[in-house]
């Protein structure tokens, strides 16, 4: 869970912000180690931000962790796995231990399924746990969420079992994408507690027990949900949730340049400013969520959101500098006209951001 659903959850279910903070706790008493993973303050593509960015993003989330959990994190999840050396060696140098990556992004990962050693400058090195990909495959499409017998034989019933086997899903497939997972996943676990020289572990606990002792290569850039590395994110790579539908993403490198550019002429915040300047550094950094350039058009939900997070950005810069808010705000749109819609009722960016943002939230409207 990262900041931003936290943050809901506070507002909107506090008892199950409770439980899984409780359930952390459990956790450490049982087996000396938290089952929580810390993860970026945004849902950002990590190899895609600036160093200053990059670090600011980890840094925020490992104070988001410890106000939630009351501990330091061990690992930290990477927004869609998205990985390159520079990304592990900041989490080295912010004091964290390890991260989890799918098998395309490893070379040479130990066979045993415990963690592999990524050596890193200065002397540093940072840990990676690979998941399993056909048994993850599985359970986020649905076969094995049929029954706990199925699930629970293809864990237990092999000749040579690895060590660890880790599974990897998004957390909704669990009883959003598939009515009743919930259930199925709490039945698989009670399965294999009272199965016969079986441990359900977690991450930090098995790299405390059994070290990561074999050097491995990450492939760079990579990500779990790209195969082009991480072009989805900034290319027009051929990656689409309806590949059977005729459409362009040209979109999407429009989109990223824009908000780059806008992000380089917002000035930056330290910790010691006003609060109205911090709310300016958290959109300036909101305005990459990976989601907005995922999808497969640019008038969705999500590439909205980005760009109200710029809109607002820009308002922050109007309370104290209307003109160059203005000027910002045209720049902007100006760019933005170049990112077309597949929707002919759409047209471009610069439609979506006056009609469905400053439509209802003229600039300078209270941050």
């Amino acid at each position: 869970m990262g900041a931003t659903l936290f943050r809901w959850l506070e507002r909107e279910a506090p008892n199950v912000l409770d439980a899984a903070v409780r359930g952390d706790a459990a956790s450490q008493a049982r087996l000396g180690h938290g089952n929580a993973m810390a993860q970026p303050y945004h849902h950002i593509i990590l190899p895609l931000a600036s160093p200053s960015d990059r670090r600011t993003e980890v840094r925020w989330g490992i104070e988001d962790f410890r106000r939630r959990f009351g501990r330091d994190p061990v690992g930290m999840w990477l927004p869609e796995t998205a990985v390159d050396r520079a990304t592990l060696q900041t989490l080295a140098e912010e004091g964290l231990g390890f991260t989890v990556l799918a098998p395309h992004q490893v070379a040479g990962s130990p066979a045993d399924g415990l963690a592999g050693r990524v050596p890193l400058d200065d002397g540093r090195e940072i840990a990676v746990f690979v998941y399993d990909g056909k048994l993850s495959h599985g359970v986020a499409f649905g076969e094995l969420l049929k029954s706990e017998e199925a699930w629970l034989g293809r864990l237990l019933d092999d000749s040579q079992p690895p060590r660890l086997r880790a599974i990897a899903t998004d957390a909704e497939t669990f009883g959003h994408h598939h009515r009743g997972a919930e259930r199925t996943l709490m039945g698989v676990v009670d399965g294999l507690r009272n199965a016969a020289g079986t441990r359900v572990e977690n991450f930090a606990s098995c790299l405390a027990r059994h070290g990561a002792d074999i050097e491995v290569e990450i492939v760079e850039p990579s990500s779990w949900s790209c195969e082009h590395g991480v072009e989805r994110w900034r290319a027009e790579c051929g990656c689409k949730m309806a590949p059977e539908v005729v459409s362009q993403q040209a979109w999407r490198p429009v989109l990223r340049d824009a908000l780059v550019w806008l992000a380089g002429e917002l000035p930056i915040a330290d910790a010691a400013a006003a609060p109205m300047a911090r709310g300016l550094a958290r959109d300036r950094a909101a305005m990459f969520t990976s989601c907005a350039w995922f999808f497969d058009d640019i008038g969705g939900l999500e590439p909205i959101q980005v760009m109200s997070y710029a809109a607002h950005a820009i308002d922050i810069v109007a309370a104290t500098d209307r003109e160059r808010a203005e000027r910002l705000e045209q720049t902007l749109l100006t760019r933005l006209a170049d990112a077309r819609s597949n929707d002919p009722d759409i047209g471009d960016a610069a439609w979506l951001y006056r009609s469905r943002i400053r439509g209802s939230h003229p600039l300078g409207s209270p941050p």
